[in-house]
């Protein structure tokens, strides 16, 4: 069982000037997606479990490859994340199944030897849907420079019986980052920083 990919979708966009201000090196945010036919669409399928196991390995690879490649090595990437958007005769769940395995995400993971979760969106809609990746830092998730959103589109997909699966990274935060980070407005709140919530 493998997944029905029609075609394999990459954007870059690499920024030297922000806010006015050149950025000191170019910051480079990109993504790759597949898109596939979604296996469940039309129908209510109660386990999804085989089809997850088996795209998830598939999926993983052939993303993680090219992401990696597109910003020269996974130790490169400084913040990741990962999305899909499931075509009209699917189910966010059909969405979320396909990202939200270990099977998929432990590939990038690996690959920029991550200690973050992946940062995610998944939601549903037809062709030329807004495809929206929340990126934030590979190893610390309180690290606001890093959190990012590579944003785009296919203008053929998903289709409704189609999923789009995408992975996200930047090789950098934002440039002239400058409003702190998690940690110290913990720290002026009076917050534990091992207990944040405070339960």
């Amino acid at each position: 069982m493998t997944p029905e990919i029609r075609k394999i979708v990459t954007y870059q966009e690499d920024i030297l000037i922000e806010g006015f201000k050149a950025a000191a090196t170019p910051w480079r945010m990109c993504a790759v997606a597949a898109v596939l036919t979604n296996p469940w669409a039309g129908r209510y399928v109660s386990d999804l479990k085989p089809e997850i196991m088996a795209f998830g390995p598939i999926l993983g690879a052939e993303l993680t490859a090219r992401i990696t490649e597109m910003c020269g090595g996974g130790d490169q990437i400084e913040a990741f994340g990962k999305s899909a958007v499931v075509g009209l005769d699917g189910e966010i769940e059909h969405a979320s199944g396909l990202i939200h395995t270990l099977r998929f995400g432990n590939h990038f993971r690996e690959a920029v030897q991550a200690t973050s979760y992946l940062a995610f969106t998944n939601t549903r809609g037809a062709a030329n849907a807004p495809i929206q990746i929340p990126l934030m830092d590979k190893h610390d998730a309180g690290r606001r420079s890093h959190y990012l959103t590579v944003h785009f589109s296919i203008p053929d997909a998903p289709r409704a019986d189609e999923v789009v699966v995408a992975l996200g990274a930047a090789t950098s935060g934002r440039p002239h980052h400058r409003i702190g980070d998690r940690y110290q407005d913990l720290k002026d709140l009076g917050h534990d920083l091992d207990n944040p919530a405070a339960i």
